[in-house]
């Protein structure tokens, strides 16, 4: 069986978009598929809006079209309005909403900005969503265990970053309801 998935990640600049764009690419390379990544910028500052587009598998060109995306990471509730159109019916999305965690089929709502204040790293929304949506959405091509190896291996000497970025990895991996 052949592993073809789109992957769409939104929010705003400074929410770690790319980061976690770059740990799903070296997943993929990790458990030998080929990876095509594409990001477009809003304003060039933190805040401006940020997507991220992943593909995993034989593909020819990295831009996902409007209903191909097979999941959506949603890092800023705003951008479901804007970034939406992109997942195909039946496809998965995880959305940071602070009302708290829901999930109808396939789609869930979380409330990673309060979660990532709970645990004191508030700037960790990204991993939580993460961990969240490896739990919740098994049928992306990767597994907690490749992304546990890859944060190791990028922060193998910073002891006290490796550690917060494990603890909210696991957080969200924790909070997602079983699918």
């Amino acid at each position: 069986m052949t592993t073809k998935q789109q992957i769409v990640v939104s929010g705003v600049g400074g929410q770690g978009i790319l980061f976690v764009t770059r740990l799903l690419a070296e997943a993929a390379i990790r458990r030998g598929l080929a990876v095509l990544t594409s990001e477009t910028h809003g304003m060039a500052q933190r805040g401006g809006t940020v997507v991220s587009h992943l593909k995993v598998g034989s593909f020819s060109s990295p831009l996902i079209r409007p209903n191909m995306a097979d999941g959506l990471l949603i890092m800023k509730p705003e951008n479901v309005e804007l970034h939406g159109f992109f997942l195909k019916p039946g496809g998965w999305a995880v959305v940071n909403q602070p009302e708290g965690t829901t999930c109808e089929m396939t789609r869930c709502t979380m409330d990673a900005d309060g979660m990532a204040a709970a645990i004191g790293n508030p700037r960790a929304v990204n991993l939580i969503m993460l961990g969240f949506a490896l739990a919740r959405s098994p049928e992306i091509f990767c597994r907690a265990d490749d992304i546990r190896h890859i944060l190791a291996a990028r922060l193998g000497g910073e002891d006290a970053m490796r550690a917060a970025a494990m603890a909210a990895f696991e957080a969200g991996y924790q909070a997602a309801p079983s699918a």
